[in-house]
């Protein structure tokens, strides 16, 4: 009987072995370096789940107390609709969350996120979302692409702490932006924020219409502006007067407030400033860096800044792009009201005004004021028509026309017809809230002037002849009672 030759068995069967041996090693190094890693950003600590709560612009979820890090679930959909940009103005915005900016996110440094896209079933398009938090391809553009009607889900590490911008990266990439699809995701760092009395949500963005600023009905993107960089819109919260009237945000002297301010673009950069405030803390572009002390900071698209201050006096704080006529103009620009306690140590307040005389002509000027009762009609409009340039034309516009949807008209105007009080108190007394000129709604604040009784007089009176047509001629006397 032949032998069989056992040696190509063993040492197949030792070979094997050896495969095992070299397989178990490299899988011991592997769950090595992934425990490494693992301690490194905190991934073996997570301890239970939750779910996010998210929150329209301008409020802020409540900050996190928790001090560990664990699994968070985000919900977030995807809706296309038709909004106001302005009163009169609609436009059709992409959303996260059915607002501009999208939700805001707040979780915590360190947490596990399995993060949920639904795409409305009535939606017309495909859309994702590319959140500047995520340490990953595309930061989960990639793994959400979705049609209308269903979900993507991915999950991510939150590894560095900072306020991070999310957006739609679907092609083409800068008119889902310009549509509104961006928002904020706030990764507290492990120890926390300081703790402040107020929070708010302020971004910032830029629109681009086929009609110019405030031309009515609704209005569809502009590829050729945007592409150029002319945007007719550029608003806080995605609406001219987002942040005033009855949207104003609040605070009491006293209090702290923290804003989380982003900057959507798609193209441009904002120089963000609250007037009549400094900044005591900002966050350099949402990071961990702090300066302190600051007037206006940057804040690039597709970037953040968080910003700290102290309101010690009440007023009403206007908060603008200090690229001023985006302000004023195109719609930048919110109102951070102050209520409380009056300190005249820190601020005053307007004392009663003094004669200056640096030169002949302002010397006439105020010596005529002084003594309108006397003047000729045409003498009164012509200094009506100087104090109106020097006083009123910078809002109202040198021909009386005003600017759609933030400063109403004053010539032509149905402001301008019965009580004389209603047009003499917002001169003397300041006005606020919404009010209706010609058809069309407004909602701003007026400062009261700092003219006397005949300078007031004269301007109203230049108005309601030359740019309404009236015959009405409004004495100090007038003036003094409306005042009191």
């Amino acid at each position: 009987m032949k032998l069989l030759n056992t040696t190509p068995i063993y040492l197949a069967l030792i070979f094997a072995a050896l495969g095992l041996v070299v397989s178990s090693c490299q899988q011991s190094e592997k769950s090595t370096e992934k425990n490494q890693i693992g301690r490194e950003y905190n991934l073996l600590e997570i301890k239970g789940e939750e779910r996010a709560v998210l929150t329209a612009p301008p409020m802020v979820p409540p900050p996190i107390t928790r001090d560990y890090a664990t699994k968070v679930i985000i919900d977030l959909e995807v809706i296309e609709l038709e909004m106001e940009i302005a009163d009169g103005v609609k436009y059709v915005f992409w959303t996260f969350g059915g607002t501009v900016p999208g939700s805001f996110i707040r979780i915590r440094e360190g947490d596990y996120v399995e993060f949920h896209l639904k795409n409305h079933p009535d939606n017309k398009l495909p859309h994702n979302i590319d959140l500047h938090a995520v340490t990953g391809q595309g930061g989960g553009a990639e793994a959400t692409y979705v049609a209308p009607g269903y979900e993507a889900t991915f999950n991510f590490t939150a590894i560095n702490p900072g306020l991070f911008v999310y957006h739609c990266a679907t092609a083409p990439v800068g008119m889902h932006i310009a549509n509104g699809m961006y928002g904020l995701i706030l990764v507290e760092p492990k120890e926390g924020l300081p703790k402040v009395d107020k929070e708010f949500y302020v971004m910032q963005g830029d629109f681009y219409t086929e009609g110019n600023y405030g031309e009515s009905g609704l209005q569809a993107f502009d590829m050729n502006k945007a592409i150029k960089e002319q945007p007719d819109y550029v608003v806080f919260n995605g609406r001219v007067g987002s942040l005033t009237g009855d949207n104003t945000l609040k605070a009491t002297a006293g209090e702290t407030v923290r804003l989380f301010v982003g900057n959507g673009g798609p193209n441009l950069v904002s120089s963000f400033h609250v007037i009549g405030e400094v900044f005591d803390n900002v966050y350099m572009e949402g990071g961990s860096l702090k300066n302190h002390d600051v007037q206006t900071t940057l804040v690039p698209a597709g970037g953040s800044a968080i910003t700290e201050f102290k309101v010690e006096v009440p007023g009403d704080f206007i908060l603008v792009d200090h690229s001023i006529f985006r302000a004023f103009n195109k719609g930048a620009l919110g109102i951070l009201a102050v209520d409380g306690e009056e300190n005249e140590l820190i601020y005053s307040g307007k004392r009663e005004p003094g004669i200056y005389q640096p030169s002949a002509e302002a010397g006439i000027i105020r010596k005529n004021a002084m003594e309108a009762a006397t003047l000729t009609e045409d003498q009164l409009l012509a200094l009506g028509e100087k104090l109106y340039q020097t006083n009123c034309a910078a809002c109202h516009l040198n021909d009386g026309k005003g600017v759609a949807g933030i400063f109403p008209p004053v010539a032509n105007s149905d402001y301008f017809t019965g009580d004389i009080n209603k047009t003499i108190h917002p001169v003397v007394n300041g006005l606020s809230g919404e009010i209706t000129v010609n058809g069309v709604k407004y909602n701003s604040v007026m400062p009261k002037q700092a003219l006397t009784d005949a300078e007031a007089a004269a301007v109203l009176t230049y108005v309601y002849q030359t740019m309404n047509n009236k015959k009405t001629r409004i004495t100090a006397e007038d003036v003094k009672k409306a005042r009191k």
